[in-house]
């Protein structure tokens, strides 16, 4: 039981047997207070009544008496009144005391003096009634004389009455009485079992957490302070509050032993490593203390082997160059050979020799037979381990150290092994930079004065050699210096690397806003457009013949100017997008004639209107079929033929197309590797390109200077949107020109059937964000196309209209134009008011609901997208659930023209979709088609 919920049972139980002593005590005190109140109200005024009906009857008899032994000339009126009073009285009061008796022998007690007093009234009626008439008082006295059994009898019966109260006064009193008695004897006896219950629970309760709280005591007590990898545990057997303090203390006790063993490991670490830095740089304090390398191998080898607790050492110079190198030992520790220049072994010769081939460092735990032993005065012994490590410098060996040892080498005598042969290499180097210094010092001594000034520089070199040594005992701190500095760019790129992430999430939620910004312009931008195209085109065509050509030249000047117009929106969303990351490239065949003769069919006309000569080059070997995105390709050409034609302004404008050699492919620094590439050179005789602005030409916006832009107009998009393009596709764009004689721009671009590789990640996260206008162009124009199809195919069906009726199909139906832009509905008004049809108009799709509430017969329902109240998504669903109207054709129609739009629409029940700006004649033909399908 937990320490909390012992004190709430003691105090609970402490709470019950004061409650219950009270209660005992409340009862008992009512019961008496009950048998007081008997005896002082009930009983006594009953008693109380019982007397004053015995003095009643005492007067009312006296008065009787009086008016019987009265004189015959006395006045008995006040008698007799008096007599009607107590009469009355008397009758009173024994009403109301039966009304109060509730016992049974009182009732029929009181009902016999209530019978004798009703004789003893009717003896007295009958007495006044005789004295009324004149009867003689011995007449009258004979009358009473009968009646005095009765009021014996009454009489009788009042005291019976007043004794039988009393006795019952008499019973309560001794009944409280012994209420009394038993309430002292019940009260002694609760308060006596209260306060032993009480004494007990908090006894209990007390030595219960005494008990536990010594546990506690004890086991922290017995805490040994100055060893903490061992502590005591208390018993949690007990689930109460301490035992969940015994649970805290067992597992602190449990994290202080791990702190402390990790301490311990992490202090022996640092041990280790303090050991592995002293020794080291004594090691290294060698080096500039010795002149030639005998005495530094003698010096290293006999301190480095007993710091590596190794009985046997040995160290091996090399000699030679190359493969021809041997590696000859030139200082021993307690080898005990001879002569120690004697013992020399090649490259692969040995474990000596294959260690400096292998230039990796060789340990022997289990020594085999053979090997030298090691000689102490009281005995040989065989080693038990051997380590063999080559000294390298430049990867170059140029010394062997072996040694071994009687108890193995362990991790720390390895990193000191290691930390010193990286400095020897240098030593050993330094030293023989300084012999050979000091040979050609002596040869200098013997040459002639005119090799003075190389001794001189000789010496030179001996000083900075000197230098060099002095720099070496300032290595062991730069490496500290290293480490500390590796720690610290750890944490710098941890630090950079948690910013990049968040600038990486900032990026990819800017990119969803310009993805939502592109989206959004648009829209704004087509829904415009949409009306100015419409309406020009109506004018331009002059149905009516109401315009003058002049007017009719305006209409097409202001069409083709909203072309122009569009084509710069399209060429600014694919630039966003391309910049973004966010354009969607389709890889698939490519037919090379049909598109070499489709760029000779776009430009032939444009060259005849400048008066210029086009010609289109193709190689002996182009192939048939080329992998590429053939909508991309185009717009890349189509750009650089549109430059070449308008800065040219006469002479010749030449496209050449061939395969790509690998000269090409060098010039042009391609990113990717294909079997088959093709070049498409674009040149002109045109105004030219500066040097200093070939730089510029590429990027967004730029032209060749700003009278250029004045003079040809154009935002410099289209050479910025080719580099992209070719960048997508793989290849590369080069320009070479010169100014005032014109520019060739050079298309490399691969093959690729498969598509390029990191094409495939980025149309997976392409899925959610626009498609460039001009697919969405391409798309409508082969929807089109498709339904121009189906609608020929639907005029060979027996049911419908012949062809020549198809054009005038539309006459007399009836249209919703649903779309919240007045001017869009305008410009549709008027078109379809050119067909004849009766044209009803919404502003949003709940205004749609309404007409087709109201209006019996719709043929078809243009329907706008993006619209408030109530947009064409949620209208186009609603009207398909609609009993009337669920199979009217919808056309829906929207300027935001993103990727999924079509098939969004398709979804929600839409029969076809257009996007705006939208071209009359097609308009017209899906119309016509839907009508003459419904």
């Amino acid at each position: 039981m937990s320490f909390r919920k012992k004190q709430f049972v003691g105090l609970g139980i402490t709470v019950f047997f004061l409650v219950f002593l009270l209660s005992v005590i409340i009862i008992m005190a009512n019961s008496m207070k009950t048998n007081m109140l008997e005896i002082v109200e009930d009983r006594y005024y009953k008693v109380s009544k019982a007397m004053e009906i015995r003095q009643l009857f005492y007067q009312t008899d006296r008065q009787l008496l009086y008016v019987i032994n009265r004189d015959e000339n006395e006045n008995i009126e006040e008698n007799l009144s008096a007599l009607q009073t107590n009469r009355e009285e008397v009758r009173r009061e024994i009403t109301e005391l039966g009304t109060i008796l509730d016992r049974n022998d009182t009732k029929v007690l009181l009902a016999e003096i209530q019978a004798s007093y009703d004789s003893y009234w009717e003896m007295e009626r009958n007495i006044v009634a005789q004295i009324n008439a004149g009867a003689q008082n011995s007449e009258v006295q004979a009358i009473y004389s009968a009646q005095l059994e009765n009021r014996q009898t009454l009489l009788e019966n009042i005291s019976e009455f007043k004794e039988l109260q009393e006795g019952i006064m008499e019973d309560n009193l001794a009944e409280a009485n012994s209420t009394y008695e038993m309430l002292i004897g019940s009260l002694l006896l609760t308060v006596l079992v209260s306060l032993i219950v009480i004494v007990g629970t908090t006894l209990w309760v007390i030595r219960s957490t005494n008990k536990r709280l010594d546990e506690v005591k004890s086991g922290i007590t017995n805490i040994d302070y100055e060893d903490l990898s061992t502590l005591p545990r208390l018993d949690t057997t007990i689930k109460d509050e301490i035992g969940e303090i015994a649970n805290a203390f067992n597992a602190m006790a449990s994290s202080i032993e791990d702190y402390h063993v990790k301490e311990k490991k992490y202090t022996e670490e640092i041990s280790r490593q303090n050991w592995v830095q002293t020794n080291s740089g004594e090691i290294i304090n060698l080096y500039h203390r010795n002149v030639s390398i005998d005495s530094l191998a003698e010096k290293f080898i006999s301190t480095l082997t007993p710091l590596m607790d190794a009985k046997l050492g040995a160290f091996y110079l090399s000699d030679g160059e190359g493969k021809h190198s041997t590696f000859t030992k030139v200082a021993t520790y307690a080898d005990g050979a001879e002569d120690v220049g004697g013992e020399a072994f090649k490259l692969r010769e040995g474990l000596v020799g294959q260690c400096a081939w292998d230039k990796k460092t060789i340990l022997i735990e289990d020594v085999p037979e053979g090997y030298s032993l090691i000689t102490t005065g009281l005995g040989n012994t065989k080693p038990k381990s051997i380590i063999i490590a080559p000294v390298i410098i430049k990867d170059e060996v140029i010394a062997v150290i072996e040694m071994a040892s009687l108890t193995g080498f362990n991790e720390t005598h390895k990193n000191l092994l290691k930390k010193v042969l990286e400095t020897l290499g240098i030593a050993i180097t330094n030293i023989l930079g300084r012999m050979e210094v000091e040979r050609l010092l002596l040869e200098s001594q013997a040459q002639t004065e005119e090799l003075q000034s190389q001794s001189e520089e000789l010496q030179a070199q001996s000083e900075e050699l000197q230098t060099q040594a002095e720099e070496l005992r300032m290595i062991n701190e730069q490496l500290e210096e290293r480490s500390r500095d590796a720690e610290q760019k750890s944490t710098d790129l941890q630090k950079a690397k948690t910013e990049l992430e968040e600038k990486a999430k900032q990026l990819q939620l800017s990119s969803k806003y310009k993805s939502e910004f592109l989206a959004n312009m648009s829209h704004e931008l087509r829904t415009p457009l949409n009306s100015i195209l419409l309406l020009s085109e109506m004018l331009a065509e002059d149905i009516d013949e109401n315009l003058t050509e002049e007017q009719k030249e305006f209409s097409r000047v202001i069409n083709s100017s909203g072309q122009d117009l569009l084509n710069l929106i399209n060429d600014i969303l694919d630039l966003s997008k391309v910049e973004v990351k966010k354009l969607e490239v389709m890889f698939g065949e490519v037919n090379v004639m049909e598109f070499v003769n489709r760029l000779e069919l776009q430009f032939t006309h444009i060259a005849k209107h400048k008066k210029l000569d086009y010609e289109i080059i193709q190689g002996d070997n182009l192939p048939e079929v080329f992998y590429t995105d053939e909508q991309r390709l185009q717009q890349i050409v189509k750009n650089l033929l549109s430059n070449a034609f308008k800065f040219t302004e006469k002479g010749k404008v030449t496209v050449e197309i061939d395969k790509a050699n690998r000269r090409d492919l060098l010039r042009a620094k391609v990113p990717v590797e294909a079997e088959t590439w093709l070049k498409i050179s674009v040149s002109d005789t045109g105004i030219g390109i500066s040097e200093d602005k070939l730089g510029l030409i590429f990027e967004a916006f730029h032209q060749g200077d700003g009278a250029t832009m004045r003079k040809y107009g154009g935002t410099g998009l289209g050479l910025s949107i080719s580099k992209e393009f070719s960048t997508l596709l793989g290849g590369a764009v080069q320009v070479e020109s010169e100014e005032d004689k014109g520019s060739t721009f050079t298309l490399v671009i691969p093959s690729l059937p498969n598509g390029m590789p990191q094409m495939k990640e980025v149309e997976a996260a392409w899925q959610e964000v626009a498609a460039g206008s001009d697919t969405e162009l391409l798309e409508e124009e082969n929807r089109l196309s498709n339904m121009a199809a189906g609608a020929e195919e639907v005029k060979a069906q027996s049911y419908m209209p012949m062809e020549e009726d198809l054009s005038n199909i539309l006459k007399g139906k009836t249209v919703i134009v649903v779309d919240d832009d007045h001017r869009n509905v305008y410009a549709l008004n008027n078109a379809l008011n050119k067909e004849d049809m009766n044209i009803l108009t919404a502003e949003n799709g709940l205004q749609c609901l309404d007409i087709l509430h109201e209006t019996e017969n719709v043929d078809i329902i243009l329907m706008d997208i993006m619209m408030p109240v109530m947009d064409g998504y949620k209208a186009i669903k609603t009207i398909r659930n609609l009993e009337k109207h669920k199979d009217v054709p919808i056309i829906a129609l929207t300027a935001k023209a993103m990727k999924g739009d079509r098939e969004k629409c398709l979804e929600v029940g839409a029969s076809d979709y257009i996007s705006k700006p939208l071209k009359l004649d097609q308009l017209l033909s899906a119309m016509r088609v839907w009508v003459a399908k419904n």
